[in-house]
């Protein structure tokens, strides 16, 4: 898939999942803008963008921030003169025991994973709609949208959200001619590969556990634009672990 000019913005993008779309967009021939609040890591994906020969601008970002969201969407059309595609990485997990749960930590990460979705996708459409084809959003959710761990209620409720929002904001962007759907990625190692076990890799169905590039591919899947009869769906890459029925012996 060639991305070849087309300009993404990707939140989160400094570490993990959020650098493995970057980089991969940007190999693509993508013009990527890396979103993050962590200065230091954010133009380290930067330098090592440009590297290897691709193009990139770092934009420190708050997504819990609407003005920081509002700058990140001026300062990419100032940069670049268009956005084509988003991508909403950027999420908290905070796994708190449900009775010791504060009211501040679940508002902390509604902001940062479901309101910040509601936000820059309002934002980043604004500009997306003007471009002659439209364009292209993408929400990553989670695996725990559809099954849960012990106290992981406030990371449910936002990746649920994040699925429930895909869906409305696809019917709502329609005739402005822009995709939207969500990625639940499952277990996606974003450390030493060679640190896993093989008791990891042998209980999921692929025999493996997920790689950035893994939810990075599914991305540029759901971006490309022979592909935009795709929209308003949940793809989940797990590994087949949401499909694999499990009894303890």
């Amino acid at each position: 898939m060639n991305f070849s000019n087309k300009v993404v913005i990707v939140t989160g993008a400094a570490s993990g999942i959020g650098r493995g779309i970057a980089t991969a967009y940007a190999k693509a021939g993508g013009k990527v803008v890396v979103a993050d609040m962590d200065n230091a890591k954010g133009n380290e994906t930067v330098l090592f963008i440009h590297s290897q020969g691709g193009k990139a601008l770092f934009v420190p970002t708050d997504v819990r921030k609407e003005k920081d969201i509002i700058q990140l969407c001026e300062k990419t059309y100032q940069r670049f003169g268009k956005i084509d595609i988003l991508i909403n990485n950027a999420g908290k997990s905070g796994f708190t025991p449900f009775y010791e749960l504060t009211a501040e930590q679940w508002d902390d990460v509604m902001n940062t994973n479901l309101r910040s979705v509601f936000l820059c996708s309002r934002e980043a459409a604004k500009y997306i709609r003007k471009n002659e084809n439209g364009g292209s959003i993408v929400n990553i959710a989670s695996t725990r949208a559809l099954m849960s761990e012990l106290n992981s209620e406030a990371y449910a409720a936002s990746k649920g959200g994040i699925v429930a929002i895909t869906h409305a904001l696809a019917a709502s962007l329609s005739n402005d001619r822009i995709t939207v759907n969500a990625i639940s990625p499952g277990w996606v190692h974003t450390g030493d590969y060679d640190e896993l076990t093989s008791i990891d890799h042998a209980q999921h169905l692929s025999k493996r556990v997920g790689k950035p590039s893994d939810i990075a591919r599914a991305c540029m899947y759901l971006t490309a634009k022979e592909n935009d009869f795709v929209t308003g769906v949940n793809l989940v890459v797990d590994g087949g672990m949401t499909r694999k029925m499990i009894y303890e012996e």
